[in-house]
């Protein structure tokens, strides 16, 4: 089968053919129609994450139909359909036991420290999987770890509720317009923003009641301020979204796509008692939550478009210079 490689960092991807993969004792083998494509894997290979194994398969939005098992596997049978965390959890640290394998201190990271999902089958260990319900489009199940249940758990440690007024910047990316739906689940009020004046009908049509741009944070606080900011973008926007908030309120970090420190008003956070959280990743909690709604039809994928392994390189820079809309998909058929 053919795979995509980070053979050095800072290059482009390259294709190459391997075997099929054979499943260990505690693992499956996913047969993949689709993976996705996060800015988390180009900053991988622009040397941001200090932990990658190079050479490397990157990707790790992992979804499909289990094709052979582990003699030690007995929650889940072939045929069925999975989704998978974007890690491996140890399954043994406090982290784990106490269902925050998110932080798991063991934990390996698919694309990174193990082979990822750039290619059509993958062998993932049981500890990461997740029972997808029939009913819901591949589309769906491939993005539940990494885009909406990773926005579902930021939502939740930021303590969303009814009638709360989010602020999501980046709106108009891939991550960002399925957080607008999500936190429309939850009656949230949604303002979005975003710097492309292109994207905010499809930002409005996903959702948003109001999008700002700029020195967006004026604008932001003639619209009540916002209870809970989902940050991300990062350092670019962080200031602007720090003074968007509500006396109480909560900035999220998800995101920070141009890695460097953001200076701090120390005193505002102080005067206001806001809170910094730092959300990382989903659990399997929060992707089953995804799935679920998937399946009651309260959320669907946006998809800007489905590209073959070959056209990689070209997907990575559309998501660069800002040329997408919603998330991107690599078609492991094509």
């Amino acid at each position: 089968m053919k795979a995509a490689f980070l053979k050095k960092l800072n290059s482009e991807l390259e294709i190459d053919d391997i075997e099929e993969p054979e499943p260990g004792d505690d693992e499956v083998v996913i047969e993949q129609r689709y993976t996705g494509i996060c800015y988390r894997d180009i900053l991988t290979m622009q040397g941001f994450q200090p932990r990658v194994n190079i050479p490397v398969i990157p990707g790790h939005e992992i979804s499909g139909r289990i094709i052979k098992k582990g003699k030690n596997v007995e929650s889940f049978n072939i045929n069925e359909r999975v989704s998978s965390l974007i890690y491996i959890p140890c399954g043994k640290c406090e982290f784990c036991l106490s269902g925050n394998e998110n932080l798991c201190v063991n934990k390996r990271i698919f694309g990174e420290s193990v082979n990822g999902a750039y290619r059509k089958y993958i062998n993932v260990n049981m500890n990461s999987l997740v029972h997808v319900p029939d009913n819901i489009p591949e589309e769906s199940s491939v993005i539940a770890a990494c885009v909406t249940g990773m926005i579902i758990h930021a939502l939740r440690i930021g303590n969303i509720s009814e009638k709360k007024t989010v602020l999501i910047t980046g709106a108009g990316g891939g991550v960002g317009m399925h957080a607008i739906e999500i936190a429309k689940t939850y009656g949230a009020t949604v303002i979005a923003e975003t710097t492309s004046e292109w994207k905010k009908k499809a930002i409005y049509e996903a959702g948003a009641d109001y999008v700002v741009s700029g020195s967006y944070s004026k604008d932001v606080k003639n619209y009540g301020g916002a209870d809970i900011v989902l940050e991300i973008v990062g350092k670019d926007t962080f200031n602007e979204s720090l003074r968007s908030l509500k006396t109480g309120g909560s900035l999220v970090l998800i995101g920070n796509v141009r890695p460097a420190s953001a200076e701090m008003p120390i005193g505002l956070i102080i005067m206001k008692g806001n809170k910094i959280i730092g959300s990382l990743s989903s659990t399997r909690k929060d992707v089953s939550e995804a799935l679920q709604l998937s399946s009651e039809k309260r959320i669907s994928p946006r998809i800007f478009d489905k590209v073959s392994l070959n056209d990689v390189n070209r997907a990575f820079d559309d998501m660069i210079n800002k040329r997408n809309n919603g998330r991107i998909l690599i078609d492991l058929n094509k």
